[in-house]
């Protein structure tokens, strides 16, 4: 009987002995206070342990069996109270604590590796270029109705993920929508006369999404194209899985010929050429090339200092956080004009509830010094290199027939690396300039203090 005990008792010591273990185990990730909790359990299992040399040190230092088994219990309890607990929030759905506010000031980058104009649309014979800044004084204007018919949208990516993105099961589908949560483009009689801000402000910067078009997982839709040929109104939720690939080289888009497409060059606009094809939803952010549903004709201004900082601004966002963004991008035109009169840009971050990015703004579709015809896109103008230096300003929307703009400025001629690893401008005798790739070089035409606004930063060499 006295055998039989002693194999029970020694039985249970074993299963003791594992249990321990597998405590001191699993405490060694718990940081410092893990790793003293695992040497009291390896402790309190040694002084179990049913072995011949641990009993005659039980028995040396006088620790009967009943004794043992308390200071087991007792290393079990030390040991467990030296692990962390977890904390669980209150209220793991309280969103009250995201704070932030959308900033003007924003930081470009570029993913050109081709000869491109910028991220957000390209010519074929046009420069790249950057801009980290949005003008600060700008106007709010209120939600107001609009007189621009949408069209039917038809989805042409074949981006969106396997299960439909119209199907994504996500607790984000369960808020509330964002504004009035339906589709308003803005009314051009309410868009304040342009007097040097490439944008206004729409709708006290505030989006308008439904609850299904804010999703967490990334998809593109096109419109058609209207019956004038018009490129409509293009939606998506960009995120890391609708941008291109590391090393996914831009596409050629010169056979897209969008409407008012009647290109001219002139001495005072950067890079000479007025006209850009330009992506409602860049590049950077779709990876579309010749897509004619996503291209408008866009002039140097609109594309660089009106659409772009804000494109920048959400894909710093994007792969930042890796978050998704709720994109819409809508050309307005005026009456049966094939030039759009500008676009309007609305942003929402999905992940945050728009914490990280929120806007909804008008951008200019105009040239300061061009006239431009907005019925065909047709236009004159100065061509006197070195830009111009007019003093009176005669201005508008964009929505009439013709419009001309005019802007007082000191104006010089610089060369800027628009490479991410550069940011640097120089003057064009500038033996630094010899050494850029051709397709990094921006021809601008502004002042110093513009482009240092952009984020560039003089040459060391010619100190411009």
């Amino acid at each position: 009987m006295k055998k039989v005990l002693n194999v029970i008792l020694n039985v249970i010591r074993w299963i003791g002995v594992s249990f321990y273990l597998i405590m001191s185990i699993g405490s060694l990730s718990e940081g410092v206070l893990g790793i003293l909790a695992a040497f009291l359990f390896l402790l309190g299992a040694v002084i179990i342990a049913p072995l011949g040399f641990i009993r005659k040190l039980r028995r040396k230092i006088k620790l009967n069996t009943v004794l043992s088994i308390i200071l087991a219990v007792v290393l079990f309890f030390a040991g467990c109270m030296l692990l962390p607990t977890s904390e669980v929030p209150s209220n793991p759905n309280d969103d009250s604590q995201i704070t932030g506010t959308l900033s003007n000031d924003t930081s470009g980058t570029s993913d050109i590796t081709d000869n491109v104009t910028d991220t957000n649309s390209k010519d074929e014979s046009a420069s790249s270029s950057n801009d980290k800044t949005t003008s600060d004084n700008v106007q709010g204007t209120n939600n107001v109705t609009d007189n621009v018919s949408d069209t039917n949208v038809n989805s042409t990516s074949n981006k969106v993920p396997s299960s439909s993105s119209n199907n994504t099961t996500s607790d984000k589908d369960e808020v509330a929508g964002v504004g009035s949560g339906k589709h308003t483009p803005v009314n051009l009689s309410s868009i304040p006369t342009y007097s040097g801000n490439a944008y206004v402000v729409v709708n006290n910067n505030i989006p308008n999404f439904s609850v299904s078009e804010l999703k967490t997982t990334g998809y593109e839709t096109y419109s058609n194209l209207d019956s004038l040929g018009r490129t409509q109104m293009a939606i998506a939720s960009v995120g890391k899985d609708t941008m291109p690939g590391a090393n996914e080289e831009r596409g050629s888009i010169s056979s897209i010929k969008p409407t008012g497409w009647i290109q001219a060059t002139y001495d005072n606009v950067s890079g000479k050429y007025l006209y850009n094809r330009c992506h409602l939803i860049g590049w950077q952010l779709s990876a579309e090339n010749a897509n004619k549903k996503n291209l408008i004709t866009g002039t140097k201004y609109l594309t660089i200092s009106g659409m772009l900082p804000f494109e920048n601004m959400v894909a710093d966002y994007i792969k930042e956080t890796g978050n998704h963004v709720a994109y819409r991008i809508t050309p307005i035109y005026q009456g049966n004009n094939l030039l759009a009169s500008g676009v309007q840009m609305e942003a929402y971050s999905v992940e945050d509830n728009g914490a990280g990015i929120c806007f909804n703004v008008y951008c200019y579709n105009v040239q300061p010094g061009i006239t431009i015809n907005y019925a065909d896109g047709s236009s004159s103008g100065s061509s006197n290199s070195g830009g111009s230096s007019s003093t009176s300003t005669n201005t508008n929307t964009g929505s009439s027939s013709s419009t001309t703009t005019n802007t007082t400025s000191e104006s010089y001629n610089y060369i800027a690396n628009i490479s991410s690893s550069s940011k640097k401008f120089h003057y064009p005798s500038c033996s630094s300039v010899k050494k850029m790739n051709e397709n990094n070089k921006m021809y601008f035409t502004g002042t110093r203090d513009e482009l240092i606004n952009m984020g560039y930063d003089p040459c060391g060499n010619c100190h411009p």
